[in-house]
């Protein structure tokens, strides 16, 4: 028998460290080669580490919301090799894509001092796309009740929640659904991973930003009747919410209001206004919210837009989103979609200067021309940095939004 020493490779974004949200296995399991290992978040994504090797666990790095630095010894398996032997450098991939964590060959290493070998061959593929869906949290909780996820239905097709498990336990215990008001146990549960970054950078914005919101009525009844014509004739092409022509207006408005697209360094007392609106997109997820990024969102038409949005939010949703997609915004749109609400008050993706937050679509009479007529209305919120943005240019910025808005040929026009 031999011990293998698993490092925590370099995940290739310039960290030094990156914390546990889950394990899938635990001291004295006995494992597969490329068997799920763990799964680490860093500032931008988490990441799921395979087994590099068959073998019985003896020793595991921490728990769950424990800090691991790279380089150091994430496991250790008990091996068939007499030999004990460190883990080389690995490529981990995102979790839930295709790629999977490359593991050096165990057999070969003790020959790499003497003599140059060739690159160790790719890890035998699974088959990914059988795999169910699910958080880490709602993994660790099946796994904690001993629930097998392949057999609980879903809601949505492919993807475990934990509305899912709570329904297979009730049916399950013979009790059909469980009744309204139903005494249930107190639970704790620990603020780490994607949760806690979120609890971090939302109390730092609201201590260092001095917010203020402004909220304003816009008529949307043309802008309806145009998507919806659009639609109509789209074909193939990713169908268009009320987001892609907000955003068309947004990047139409914002060179007359270049402080409004910008980020504000305060400590080093510097506001760089950025020429490309990279404009982050507030995506729910299980994990929680995530800020995936549409690029030079200023050159791209509504129907890119429209495709851009799905795309991003299928990868941020997925866990398949690049480090890179998830950062260096300059504003945010945050959208609750049919939720809606009838005004926000949005906190600012630090170190943004803005954030827009577009409300519910009613359906209201309105006076027009002496005459009562339905109107579709939505309330359209800005919060701003009040070190950077005044309230007149926030309003005289969501007052031209209103402009291109009902009047939506404007729009299409340079």
């Amino acid at each position: 028998m031999g011990v293998y020493h698993f490092k925590l490779p370099d995940i290739g974004e310039g960290i030094a460290e990156a914390e546990i949200v889950a394990w899938h296995v635990k001291v004295g399991d006995i494992v597969d080669e490329d068997a799920p290992l763990a799964d680490l978040m860093t500032d931008k994504a988490t990441v799921e580490m395979t087994s590099p090797v068959a073998g019985k666990v003896v020793k595991l790095a921490g728990d769950v919301g424990e800090q691991v630095a790279i380089g150091s010894i994430l496991a250790m398996f008990e091996t068939e090799s007499e030999e004990t032997k460190l883990e080389p450098d690995m490529e981990p991939a995102p979790l839930g894509d295709e790629r999977r964590a490359k593991g050096g060959d165990a057999e070969g290493a003790a020959d790499s001092a003497s003599t140059s070998s060739p690159p160790p061959a790719p890890l035998p593929t699974r088959e990914r796309e059988k795999k169910v869906l699910a958080s880490p949290a709602v993994r660790q909780r099946a796994k904690d009740l001993g629930i097998d996820l392949a057999q609980v239905r879903t809601a949505e097709p492919g993807r475990v929640r934990h509305a899912d498990l709570d329904a297979f336990l009730s049916y399950n215990a013979g009790s059909g659904y469980r009744p309204i008001g139903a005494a249930r146990a107190d639970e704790q549960i620990r603020v780490i991973g994607l949760r806690r970054r979120i609890a971090e950078n939302m109390a730092a914005s609201k201590r260092a930003i001095p917010h203020f919101t402004y909220v304003e009525e816009i008529d949307v009844t043309k802008l309806e009747a145009l998507r919806a014509d659009l639609n109509a004739t789209r074909g193939a092409r990713a169908k268009l919410t009320m987001l892609p022509l907000l955003i068309t207006a947004i990047c139409k408005a914002l060179p007359r209001f270049p402080m409004i697209n910008a980020r504000y360094d305060d400590e080093a007392g510097i506001v760089t206004r950025s020429g490309a609106v990279h404009l982050g997109i507030a995506t729910q997820t299980d994990a929680g919210l995530m800020v995936p990024v549409i690029r030079a969102a200023e050159r791209r038409n509504i129907w890119q837009l429209a495709g851009e949005i799905v795309r991003l939010a299928e990868a941020a949703r997925g866990g398949r989103a690049k480090s890179e997609e998830l950062s260096g915004s300059t504003l945010t749109i945050t959208s609750l979609g049919r939720l809606g609400g009838i005004a926000t008050t949005p906190v600012i993706n630090r170190p943004e200067v803005a954030i827009i937050g577009p409300n519910r679509v009613v359906e209201r009479p309105v006076f027009r021309d002496g005459q009562v007529v339905a109107a579709k209305l939505m309330n359209l919120s800005i919060s701003c940095d009040h070190r950077v943005v005044d309230g007149w240019d926030a309003a005289s910025f969501v007052q031209e939004i209103k402009r291109l808005v009902e009047t939506p040929a404007l729009l299409f026009v340079d």
